[in-house]
């Protein structure tokens, strides 16, 4: 059975997807940039506040979906810039206080409207 999860607490979608889709017991988040849901704006600049705002997006999916982060088990990272990582794993790492999830982090040309940071995740309950 699936089912979409959408919520106004996290950013709209970009394109033709939708924030989430469930699955049975597993949650499939797509990837959030750092779209301030509230205003519509994007967050530019430090990479920190942008991967924070990136996180604040996946905590309001997955508490839509009746879940949080400890319900994660696979995140990926999108970045464009790899010296950007110790400050980007910074923030990720303080949404997850014990037992993260598996994860890869990819360096990449270009991301949606131009950020810096997209993250996307799987859960399961």
């Amino acid at each position: 059975m699936k089912q979409i999860i959408r919520t106004d607490k996290a950013a709209q979608p970009v394109g033709p997807y939708n924030q989430a889709v469930k699955v049975n017991n597993m949650l499939y988040v797509s990837g959030q940039i750092p779209l301030n849901p509230v205003t519509g704006e994007l967050i530019k600049g430090d990479v920190q506040e942008q991967t924070r705002m990136v996180m604040e997006n996946l905590k309001a999916i997955l508490a839509a979906a009746g879940m949080d982060f400890s319900h994660v088990i696979k995140c990926s990272i999108f970045i464009t810039d790899m010296n950007d990582f110790p400050k980007i794993n910074e923030i990720y790492a303080s949404y997850f206080k014990q037992d993260p999830p598996a994860r890869e982090t990819v360096q990449v040309g270009a991301l949606p409207k131009f950020v810096d940071v997209e993250i996307s995740c799987i859960a399961a309950e």
